[in-house]
């Protein structure tokens, strides 16, 4: 299926490893021109050398910094016109107890790094009648993971303001979709679990697929809904987790 993803500038955030280099390497090989950013500056080197894309040190957290990365990216690469929007988990706790600043910590990563990029990259994307913003979020908007609140709670807020958006942007030709990732083999899950050898062993006996994920099952879905193809679907939330969600 030809994708319509060939020379299309793409930046892919929290992309030096797991999902987001996934995501950046599959829409390499459709020939998209992709920038990946990462607040480690030695990881992501290394991830654009593997995936030739062009490197940018990004905090997410850091809201006054979102344009200025944008501006690096279409001052090297062109007009942003389709973007990913992937961040790391926050850490693991259960409902109470968390301390205020961490609740506002997850916020800022979650909810407000992302829509930052978004308010810059969206006027630009409806002038030139073409869009496509994708968020990769968790399963866990749609069934609450335990001891794992802040993700729950603002992940599930980044899901309602992207439906909004939705509606907002597709007559201009923007899109904006999300991503649910389950239980992908990457480092995120192996830290939830133990090992990945653990969640394999677990994901035997409660994915109704047998197994886990691979990043590369979430990266075509991804590229899919970043492509031209998928011009008629807005606002939703796709689950990528081998039946698990739907059984529970």
């Amino acid at each position: 299926m030809e994708l319509g993803l060939d020379g299309r500038v793409a930046l892919v955030t929290g992309a030096s490893r797991g999902i987001g280099l996934g995501i950046a390497h599959e829409l390499s090989a459709e020939g998209a021109r992709v920038a990946i950013s990462s607040r480690s500056s030695e990881r992501i080197e290394g991830a654009a050398a593997e995936v030739g894309a062009r490197p940018f040190v990004h905090e997410s957290a850091d809201l006054d910094a979102a344009p200025q990365l944008v501006d690096r990216v279409e001052a090297e690469l062109g007009p942003v016109e389709i973007l990913v929007t992937n961040t790391g988990g926050p850490p693991a706790g259960g409902p109470l107890g968390l301390p205020r600043d961490g609740w506002e910590a997850a916020y800022r990563d979650l909810v407000l790094g992302p829509m930052a990029l978004i308010e810059r990259v969206a006027p630009g994307m409806r002038e030139r009648g073409f869009g496509r913003i994708l968020n990769v979020a968790s399963s866990a908007v749609r069934e609450p993971m335990p001891a794992l609140v802040l993700s729950n709670a603002h992940r599930s807020a980044m899901v309602s303001a992207f439906k909004t958006l939705a509606r907002e942007l597709i007559a201009d030709g923007v899109t904006l979709n999300t991503l649910l990732p389950g239980r992908i083999a990457t480092d995120r899950l192996a830290e939830l679990f133990g090992s990945l050898d653990d969640a394999e062993d677990t994901a035997r006996k409660e994915v109704p697929a047998g197994r886990l994920g691979t990043v590369e099952e979430m990266a075509a879905a991804a590229a899919f809904l970043c492509s031209d193809r998928a011009g008629y679907i807005t606002g939703v939330t796709l689950l990528v987790d081998g039946g698990l969600t739907g059984c529970l």
